[in-house]
């Protein structure tokens, strides 16, 4: 494990421990927005970035890194993006985290006098101000299936689409100690069960924003938490 990824865990398991034992309260759903699915500039810049990703392909993702880009820490700058995830190694987190912020849509975000950034994905800018204060992850799945047990063979408790939960445990094996699905334990009206850790995501996860400009689009932050 990275010591990004040991500080995303830390602040996950934070966040699942600030609700009260009844679980969420009331039933709040945050279904999926991609703001700049209609701009045939950022749906072919995706699709070119996603398979530079595919490919470990560095010097393309380090080309379209803003020179300030935000961090994970408290430094800008590529340098310190190249210290933090070490794009030199195909064993980077970046290769499996970028593509999943990119699979899910976005928003467009405002920050002060600066230009607009297209900033993904959706479940940390969209997160609802009326969400109970216990939620802490977002289904990000259709008809997710919540399971008695941390096993695809087990009981369904419940079927969720796109609700704010609790969470109460963000990685647990999979019964079947072959597989390596993990799952995520929640608590919702109908009890603890489990969903698959795929079909979840905490607000405080990773997100990256990107700016359009003439020499096209570039990516102004990859940061994590609050």
């Amino acid at each position: 494990m990275t010591r990004i990824s040991r500080l995303l865990r830390v602040m996950a398991v934070a966040a699942a421990l600030t609700g009260t034992a009844s679980g969420v309260a009331q039933e709040i759903k945050l279904p999926p927005v991609d703001e700049a699915a209609g701009d045939a500039t950022w749906v072919r810049f995706k699709a070119r970035l996603l398979d530079a990703l595919a490919k470990r392909d560095q010097k393309f993702v380090i080309s379209v890194v803003d020179g300030k880009i935000r961090n994970t820490s408290e430094k800008d700058g590529i340098a310190e993006f190249r210290r933090l995830w070490e794009p030199h190694s195909a064993a980077s987190p970046l290769w499996v985290e970028l593509p999943k912020i990119l699979f899910l849509g976005g928003a467009f975000v405002k920050r002060a006098k600066a230009t607009a950034e297209f900033c993904a994905p959706y479940v940390h800018y969209k997160w609802p101000d009326n969400a109970p204060a216990d939620a802490s992850g977002a289904v990000i799945a259709k008809e997710a299936l919540m399971k008695t047990k941390p096993s695809a063979t087990t009981e369904t408790l419940l079927t969720l689409s796109y609700d704010l939960v609790k969470v109460l445990d963000w990685e647990i094996a999979d019964e079947d100690k072959t597989s390596g699905q993990k799952w995520v334990q929640i608590q919702t009206r109908a009890g603890a069960g489990y969903v698959p850790e795929e079909q979840i995501r905490s607000p405080l996860e990773y997100r990256a924003c990107f700016v359009k400009s003439g020499a096209g689009w570039r990516m102004t932050a990859l940061e994590v938490g609050e």
